[in-house]
């Protein structure tokens, strides 16, 4: 059970980080991963500063860093999901070498 556990959370990560095989064959963004969802989020959500006063360019600027930090913090909370495999994890990356 522990070499699954570490097998399973490995190919998680692997796959979590792998956007960018999506970013260029993907064609829908309706299959889009998670991972390019928060790209295009964050990506729209750029300020462009043209005829703004000082006080409306400010919250605008407040709002998108809020905007972002929520969107890490949810996506985390997302992934953290699989920690119930970390229990198995240490075990299973040490039982090749333990010397019986």
């Amino acid at each position: 059970m522990p070499i699954i556990a570490v097998l399973a959370l490995m190919y998680a990560v692997n796959n979590w980080n792998a956007y960018f095989d999506a970013l260029l064959y993907l064609k829908s963004a309706s299959l889009a991963p998670l991972q390019l969802v928060l790209r295009s989020i964050l990506i729209l959500n750029t300020i462009n500063s043209g005829s703004m006063d000082a006080k409306a360019l400010l919250e605008r600027m407040q709002m998108a860093d809020l905007l972002k930090y929520s969107l890490i913090v949810w996506a985390a909370c997302r992934f953290a999901d699989l920690s119930v495999c970390t229990k198995y994890f240490g075990q299973g990356m040490l039982i090749g070498s333990i010397k019986g």
